[in-house]
C-alpha cells in the first residue's frame, strides 16, 4: 500500500511539474540538506526594477552530527510578469534554488519547531525548541555562527519562562505590542511582554550581552546557550499572565489582530478557546468541540476579526464566526472546508485579500481557498480533482511529503513561503519553494477577460505579418 501510496504522490508530482510555465507566474525551488519545521518571511531589504531582496527566516533539524541552526537568509523576490516560462519550468528538485542565499547562522539549542517574527521590531524572532522556555533573538546583534561538530550553541538574547513542560510548536507575536504568545505540554497558554527588553536593545545593545546587566525586568536564566560558565547566561523574564482550560497539549496560539488582551488557542482536546486577559486567566470562550480530532492550527482573519479559522488531524479546515460561539458542546463553523486528506498542520489568512486563505497538510498539498467564492461557479487552477471542494480555487503540489509550515509575503502579497519535511520520501532533508501563481488565477474575471482579448488581437497581429 505504501508503494500505491508513493506512486501516486510521484504520478501528482509529474503532472504538477508539466504545468508550472502555465500556473506560476515565478516559482524558486531549493533543495534542504537538512529538514525544516518552520519558514517565515523577515523585512524586505532592497528594491530594485527587477526583484526585491528580503529576509527570510528558516531552520535546520539535523541528526546530531552538527548543531542544530536557525537560519536567516537573504532571498531574492522576482516581481510579477519579469520571469519567462521557460525559466520558471527549468530547475532541479536536487539543487539549491540561486534565489535564496545563507546570510547568517545562530547555533540553536535544541531543534527550531517554530519561529515567529516582532511586527514592532523586525530583528527580533521568538523560536520553540523541546524545552518550556521560549527563546528571543537579536538576528541583526547575534554573531554569525558555523554548524561544525561541538561547536558552542549560540546565547539568546533573552528567555521566556513560565512553562512547566515543553512548550514545542504552539507561538504567537502580538500585531499591536510587543507581546509573545505560547502553548505547551502544561495545557497552558502563557502571555509576555518584552517591551522592556526591547527599550533596553535599542537604547543598547551591548547591555543585555554584558554579565549582570540584565536590567530590574529580568534575571539571569538557569539554562542558556550549552555552557556552564555563570557570566554567559541570557537574561530571562516571567510571564504576565498563564492561562488554564485545555484538557491536553496546546498545539497553537493566535492573537486577534486588533488587541493585545484577546487571543485564541486550539489543543489536543479538540477545543478552541477565545480568552481576554483583562477578564482574568480563564476561558471567555470554550468550544469543546471544534472538530473531531486534535486541532493542529488556527489563524484570525486580520481584516476582519469576527472570522477566526481552525486546521484538525480530522482533514478539514473549519472557519467560525466568534460572535456566535458559545462555550460547550459542538461548535458550529460557518463553513467547513474538505479538500484534504490528510491532518491539516497550517492555516492562515492572506495579508492582502479578507476572503481568502491557504492551508497546508500531511498530504503534501498546500491549498488556496476564497469564502466568497462558496456557491459561485469557479474553475479552479492546478488541481487534480473532477470538481473542486467550494472555495478551493488553487492547488500547489510541488511538495512530495507533508508541508509542515508555509507563510505569505506581506510585501509582496501573492508571493508564498512553503516548506515540506522529505525524510519520509527521501530519507532526508526538505524542499523549500517560493512561489507566486499567475495573476489570471486571482484576478476579476472581467478584467482578465479583457486582457486576453487584447493578447488574442496581438497574437493575430503577429501571425498576419509571418
Amino acid at each position: 500500500m505504501k508503494d500505491k501510496g508513493r506512486k501516486s504522490v510521484d504520478d501528482r508530482y509529474a503532472q504538477w511539474k508539466s504545468l508550472v510555465p502555465v500556473l506560476y507566474d515565478w516559482l524558486a525551488n531549493h533543495n534542504l540538506v537538512w529538514p525544516s519545521l518552520s519558514c517565515r518571511w523577515g523585512p524586505q531589504l532592497e528594491q530594485a526594477t527587477y526583484k526585491n531582496r528580503q529576509r527570510l527566516y528558516l531552520s535546520e533539524q539535523t541528526d546530531g552530527s552538527v548543531p542544530n541552526t536557525l537560519v536567516i537568509a537573504n532571498c531574492e523576490v522576482v516581481k510579477p510578469r519579469v520571469a519567462a516560462a521557460e525559466h520558471i519550468s527549468q530547475f532541479n528538485e536536487e539543487a539549491r534554488s540561486p534565489f535564496v542565499r545563507k546570510y547568517k547562522t545562530i547555533l540553536h539549542p535544541g531543534e527550531v519547531n517554530r519561529i515567529r517574527e516582532l511586527p514592532q521590531n523586525s530583528k527580533i524572532v521568538a523560536t520553540h525548541t523541546d524545552s518550556p522556555e521560549v527563546l528571543i533573538w537579536d538576528v541583526d546583534a547575534q554573531p554569525n555562527r558555523h554548524a561544525v561538530l561541538g561547536a558552542t550553541e549560540s546565547r539568546p538574547d533573552l528567555v521566556l519562562t513560565g512553562h512547566t513542560d515543553d512548550a514545542e510548536f504552539a507561538l504567537a507575536m502580538c500585531p499591536t505590542e510587543p507581546f509573545v504568545l505560547s502553548g505547551g505540554k502544561d495545557k497552558s497558554v502563557v502571555l509576555w511582554s518584552i517591551q522592556d527588553h526591547i527599550s533596553v536593545l535599542a537604547a543598547d545593545p551591548v547591555s543585555l550581552k554584558s554579565p549582570g546587566s540584565s536590567g530590574s525586568s529580568t534575571k539571569h536564566a538557569s539554562k542558556a546557550g550549552g555552557s556552564n560558565d555563570k557570566s554567559t547566561k541570557s537574561p530571562s523574564i516571567g510571564p504576565r499572565g498563564i492561562f488554564q482550560g485545555h484538557e491536553d497539549t496546546v498545539e497553537d496560539v493566535q492573537f486577534c489582530p486588533s488587541s493585545a488582551h484577546e487571543f485564541c488557542s486550539v489543543g489536543d482536546d479538540s477545543c478552541l478557546i477565545l480568552w481576554d486577559a483583562r477578564t482574568g486567566s480563564s476561558p471567555v470562550v470554550k468550544v469543546e468541540k471544534a472538530h473531531n480530532s486534535d486541532l493542529h492550527c488556527v489563524d484570525w482573519n486580520p481584516h476582519d476579526v469576527n472570522f477566526i479559522l481552525t486546521g484538525s488531524a480530522d482533514n478539514t479546515i473549519h472557519m467560525f464566526d466568534r460572535r456566535s460561539l458559545t462555550s460547550g458542546g459542538l461548535g458550529s463553523p460557518i463553513h467547513k472546508f474538505e479538500g484534504h486528506s490528510a491532518a491539516v498542520l497550517c492555516v492562515q489568512w492572506s495579508p492582502d485579500n479578507s476572503s481568502v486563505f491557504g492551508s497546508s497538510a500531511e498530504d503534501g498539498l498546500l491549498n488556496i481557498w476564497d469564502y466568497e467564492k462558496i456557491g459561485k461557479k469557479q474553475d479552479s487552477a492546478g488541481l487534480n480533482l473532477p470538481s473542486a471542494p467550494p472555495g478551493l480555487f488553487f492547488q500547489h503540489a510541488g511538495h512530495r511529503d507533508k508541508i509542515v509550515d508555509f507563510h505569505w509575503n506581506s510585501s509582496d502579497p501573492w508571493t508564498i513561503v512553503s516548506v515540506s519535511d522529505d525524510c519520509e520520501s527521501t530519507s532526508g532533508g526538505g524542499t523549500l519553494q517560493i512561489w507566486r501563481m499567475i495573476d489570471l488565477i486571482y484576478r476579476p474575471e472581467e478584467e482578465v477577460l479583457t486582457e486576453l482579448e487584447d493578447f488574442k488581437s496581438h497574437i493575430l497581429t503577429c501571425d498576419n505579418k509571418n
